[in-house]
């Protein structure tokens, strides 16, 4: 009886087109590859057991060459290739990311600026760096403050002060812990060689991104940003360079070697070679008044001991006018101001003495018309003086009015800001 099953053949031969191509070993049938057929190779005993197993030689589980007997390359027959696959992936790819890492931060960095020297391309033009500090002569001031003597000793007659990271110029060593210098507006004299130092890295401007004038009294320096220790305070007028700015704080230089932190308040932000711009009046007054019953110590620059001249000094310098040091050489500044007299009782009107102007005193046992200074004070108000105190321990406001002893003992008078 026939069978109404469809012949495998035939579905076969149906599906063909849709086969994964096979291996050339399947074109070839079992007996034609070496195939042992288990078939034509057991022995079976009388008790039904299985007698003997061999192959056509006569071997039992002799080894079999894969490529020959099954048509295998050398890479289907190995069974650990995979594993030794991975490793190989594995270590190629780290091989790549090690090679990127160091082309991006030090191959590159070291060889696009050369490929790229001379282009306009901002990224790549290299910034010029001229050097103001680089004579073997200059030396910086290193401590907060320092005291410019007359001559190399602690008791000699003290001519001005210098600040933190100021440049100087060294002149000679004395060999007993003192050497001349020279600032740079020229007063010369002696200073202690441990406040110096002839690092100028901290006040070369080229070296660095900002310029920062402290227009405090006083500013600390810190370790940190925040939670810092204090490393030195600096004082009005000292300037320092920074490199970078955040919130509310700058990280700078510091004379010899290292940084520190500093707020930005009471900081006057500038480039690194800019100048402050001049400002009217009462911005001088306003910074004057912040050394009212500050101690007076004679060519004093600093809230910790200050002195008239002293206080002028630093306060014109952080609003914009370049100022002398000393009292005589102040008194050549400016424009003079002349008083105008009461037609009636012949008075000086003390109101043409406006906030801002420098009176220049002769001494009260000087015989009239002298032209020695004795001392110095500031219009801060009409009818007020900033001036030392009767007893020459701080510096204090003083009320005046015509006809008063001090407006007979007025040397000169002489306007360095603008009145507005």
């Amino acid at each position: 009886m026939k069978s109404n099953k469809p012949d495998k053949k035939n579905k076969s031969s149906i599906w063909k087109p849709f086969k994964k191509k096979t291996s050339p070993m399947d074109d070839h049938p079992e007996e034609a590859r070496g195939v042992r057929l288990i078939s034509k190779k057991v022995t079976f005993g009388d008790d039904g057991e299985i007698k003997s197993i061999f192959s056509d030689d006569g071997i039992y589980g002799s080894a079999e060459d894969m490529q020959d007997k099954w048509g295998l390359s050398e890479k289907q027959a190995t069974v650990k290739r995979k594993g030794r696959r991975r490793v190989f992936a594995f270590l190629s790819a780290l091989g790549i990311f090690l090679f990127l890492i160091a082309g991006i931060f030090y191959i590159l960095p070291r060889f696009l600026p050369d490929l790229f020297k001379g282009s306009n391309i901002e990224l790549f033009v290299q910034p010029v760096v001229k050097y103001e500090y680089n004579d073997k002569s200059y030396r910086v001031i290193k401590k907060s403050s320092e005291y410019i003597m007359k001559d190399p000793w602690a008791d000699s007659d003290r001519i001005s002060e210098v600040l933190y990271n100021e440049p100087v110029k060294f002149v000679s060593d004395n060999k007993k812990g003192y050497c001349k210098i020279k600032t740079m507006d020229g007063i010369t004299g002696w200073v202690r060689t441990e406040c110096l130092t002839n690092d100028t890295a901290s006040v070369e401007p080229d070296l660095h991104k900002f310029k920062l004038v402290i227009s405090d009294p006083s500013k600390n320096v810190m370790t940190h940003a925040s939670n810092g220790t204090l490393i030195t305070k600096v004082m009005m007028n000292t300037v320092i360079y920074a490199d970078i700015s955040r919130e509310g704080v700058y990280q700078v230089s510091l004379p010899g070697g290292g940084t520190g932190w500093i707020g930005s308040s009471g900081v006057i932000e500038l480039k690194p070679r800019d100048d402050l711009q001049v400002v009217s009046s009462r911005y001088f007054v306003s910074s004057l008044l912040t050394f009212v019953n500050a101690r007076y110590l004679s060519n004093g620059v600093t809230v910790n001991g200050i002195s008239i001249n002293g206080a002028v000094y630093v306060c014109s310098q952080v609003n914009g006018i370049k100022m002398p040091r000393t009292m005589n050489e102040q008194s050549k500044l400016g424009q003079a101001v002349t008083l105008s007299h009461d037609a009636v009782t012949g008075e000086e009107i003390i109101s043409d003495i406006m906030p801002g102007d420098i009176l220049f005193l002769r001494s009260p046992q000087s015989a009239p018309g002298s032209e020695v200074i004795y001392e110095e004070a500031v219009c801060t108000d009409t009818g007020t003086l900033l001036m030392i105190s009767p007893a020459a321990t701080t510096i204090r406001l003083k009320q005046f009015k015509s006809g008063d002893d001090i407006t007979n003992r007025i040397i000169t008078i002489r306007r360095v800001f603008a009145t507005r």
